[in-house]
């Protein structure tokens, strides 16, 4: 098949360890992976970043399917916008489509979802200035983000407030550096898992991934953060910071996949997706993050943790891709027949 692979790459190499602004990008070194691994399946990979030109290049490709990994340019449905342009021109793709995307991307409209089917999530409130009053229901210490970004853009040791001086500071500091509103969530103290979905019918869960933070210094906060999740999780820092698969019993076990499976048939999720766990006082799994476009980097030291769970599984970097390929394209031929 003639496979178009959309990404968005780094501007230069390691930015992001000097800021978050293209967190969410990936280096060269994995997107090259990822075509090496479609091309390993007999593909023919036609290259296409999620550019301002990008839906000419999509028209005049004369493409079969997409294995689409872009984050997008800007705004607040970014992840969406490539998928909309697929749609529009009858490609079919890999992945969450257009509205699922968005809804993702939009912390507090996932969360809302969630509750809707009362899946566990912490107890929120949306902030669109400092100054609008804290519901009386939330209780601190309380956790401060951007409603709308991923890769803990946004999210350092300062995310945790612990009273409404820190709070309202936090807020003012989120809406201007990002210029969007601000979630705040009740934060949550138990053990945090990661959880790996690959396929449709049905979706599987890969072994669970559990973030840990005991062996991080004394002054690093014990939440995945931005500086826990780009610096300390390196191959260089020589700190272990996750354990797959998880050492839980089968009961803790079974709920973490219950709620995965839940939250992605809530979403209505696609091919894979990750979801971000962590525990409340009484052991429940409440889900903090769902992310639809899974990180994908190839090197196992790294510890992207969709990939960490399928090795785990027994499957090579090459395996990953090609599968998420043809469960996309599976999906596709069983919905053409419908």
């Amino acid at each position: 098949m003639r496979i178009g692979l959309t990404y968005n790459s780094l501007p230069e190499k390691d930015i992001k360890f000097k800021t978050d602004e293209f967190a969410e990008f990936d280096d060269i070194s994995t997107i090259l992976a990822m075509r090496s691994a479609l091309e390993s399946g007999d593909h023919e990979v036609i290259m296409i970043e999620a550019k301002e030109d990008a839906y000419e290049k999509l028209k005049n490709s004369k493409l079969d399917f997409v294995f689409n990994f872009a984050e997008g340019l800007r705004g607040n449905s970014r992840e969406s916008h490539i998928p909309a342009m697929l749609e529009m021109l009858k490609i079919p793709y890999t992945g969450s489509d257009v509205l699922t995307l968005s809804i993702a991307l939009d912390k507090t409209r996932t969360k809302e979802i969630l509750c809707y089917y009362k899946i566990p999530t912490p107890n929120f409130q949306l902030f669109r200035s400092a100054s609008e009053p804290l519901n009386k229901k939330l209780h601190f210490p309380l956790f401060v983000k951007p409603n709308a970004e991923g890769s803990s853009k946004g999210i350092t040791g300062k995310s945790l407030v612990h009273n409404e001086k820190e709070l309202r500071k936090r807020i003012n500091i989120i809406i201007s550096k990002y210029n969007q509103p601000t979630l705040v969530e009740e934060f949550l103290d138990g053990r945090e898992f990661t959880v790996s979905i690959l396929g449709n019918n049905p979706p599987k869960v890969l072994p669970i991934v559990e973030v840990i933070f005991d062996n991080l210094p004394k002054d690093v906060p014990k939440f995945d953060c931005f500086e826990v999740k780009w610096i300390f999780d390196s191959p260089t820092s020589g700190i272990e910071t996750v354990v797959c698969p998880a050492r839980i019993d089968k009961k803790l076990e079974n709920k973490i996949k219950k709620i995965a499976l839940n939250t992605f048939k809530a979403l209505n999720c696609k091919d894979f997706c990750r979801i971000d766990m962590r525990l409340d006082k009484n052991n429940v799994p409440n889900v903090i993050e769902v992310n639809p476009i899974a990180g994908l980097i190839p090197d196992p030291k790294e510890n992207s943790r969709f990939p960490k769970a399928c090795y785990v599984s027994g499957m090579t970097f090459n395996e990953i891709i090609l599968s998420i390929l043809n469960v996309a394209i599976e999906r596709y031929n069983k919905n053409k027949s419908i």
